[in-house]
């Protein structure tokens, strides 16, 4: 077989703001690829299915010497995130040919690797689509429910708060708290989401961009749990309007990604209100709760007994356009580019 493509996104230019596509990232086309004989050297030949793009990745496209909790990406390489994919050829004892893999895969159309470190083998759910185990039976939906199992302590009648509550990993959390019997308000930037976010039981749902946060919580509180996405205005007001002994749960701050961080304006409401603020990275919850999480929600993501939307895109030449969707929030669902279709998965 003569080679093929092996078309790259590949991490261009460190932007100041929002990602610019063709500028912050490339689709590049000049690599190829034979896939029957490029030699292995010990390790495994993998076709990419799927990829995500979540709001995290703004944070890597920095300079390399800036530190943060996950390393920067290389420019002129591809970038990395999380994604599905298939191995074509393996000489890597315990991974054969036909298996399927999810975890940390570059950007491009087929790569070659020995490193299993953050890459595990998967296997579907048949009434799933691959795309979903990089979104609600992924990553996202992990992030959720491990993290409100730990940290929540959510008891029946209590008030949550969620913020971007249509996506991924609020519209999870909004059906978790339901599922405590919580009552629930939660914030979004469409009408689109607000009628979502209705659909999966959020008791009270508004626009942030057009109406008071502090209006709706000051009528809807005293908040006992608050699920933060977005930092900024919205973090200042649930601290504003909490209860006594509030939870809030620091999931993201996608108000800072693409400019300077908001600092809070009045931390002292912290010990005021004896209020306990958990940060975390999923990948710290996983040895705790993956089990549980593969036993309680992929099969109820299966059945519809939990709701979850997607916008998929074809192509990777589409990931950039889809990563500046996720930073301005005009994404519709879990962002997903399918970069190669299987037989029946259209």
């Amino acid at each position: 077989m003569s080679p093929i493509r092996n078309a790259r996104v590949l991490f261009n230019a460190v932007p100041s703001e929002y990602p610019i596509p063709g500028e912050t990232t490339v689709y590049d086309t000049t690599e190829t690829i034979d896939v029957e004989n490029v030699p292995l050297n010990g390790g495994i030949l993998v076709k990419v299915l799927v990829l995500s793009v979540d709001p995290y990745m703004r944070g890597r496209l920095r300079e390399a010497h800036v530190k943060s909790y996950m390393p920067a990406f290389q420019l002129g390489a591809p970038l990395t995130g999380y994604g599905v994919g298939i191995v074509l050829r393996s000489e890597h004892p315990g991974v054969s040919e036909g298996n399927y893999l999810r975890g940390i895969m570059p950007h491009q159309e087929y790569f070659i690797t020995s490193d299993l470190t953050y890459m595990g083998p998967i296997q579907r759910d048949p009434r799933l689509k691959w795309t979903t185990y990089v979104g609600a039976a992924g990553m996202p939906g992990e992030t959720a429910y491990m993290a409100w199992k730990e940290y929540s302590r959510a008891k029946e009648g209590e008030v949550a708060f969620v913020t971007t509550g249509a996506g991924p990993v609020g519209s999870l959390v909004i059906q978790l708290a339901k599922q405590d019997g919580l009552k629930v308000i939660a914030s979004a930037g469409s009408e689109e989401k607000l009628q979502f976010m209705k659909e999966i039981g959020a008791d009270v749902v508004f626009n942030y961009k057009t109406t008071d946060v502090r209006e709706v919580l000051e009528k809807e509180g005293p908040i006992d749990i608050y699920w933060d996405n977005v930092g900024g205005e919205s973090l200042d007001a649930a601290m504003e309007f909490a209860a006594n002994h509030g939870r809030f749960i620091e999931c993201g701050l996608i108000t800072g990604y693409n400019g300077s961080i908001p600092p809070m304006k009045n931390p002292a409401l912290i010990f005021g209100k004896s209020l306990s603020l958990n940060g975390f990275l999923v990948q710290y919850l996983r040895p705790k709760y993956t089990a549980a999480f593969e036993a309680e929600v992929v099969p109820k993501l299966a059945s519809g007994d939990l709701k979850f939307t997607e916008d998929v895109s074809y192509g990777l030449d589409k990931v950039g356009d889809v990563m500046l969707a996720v930073q301005k929030g005009t994404n519709t669902g879990k962002a997903v580019v399918v970069v190669a279709e299987e037989e029946g998965e259209k």
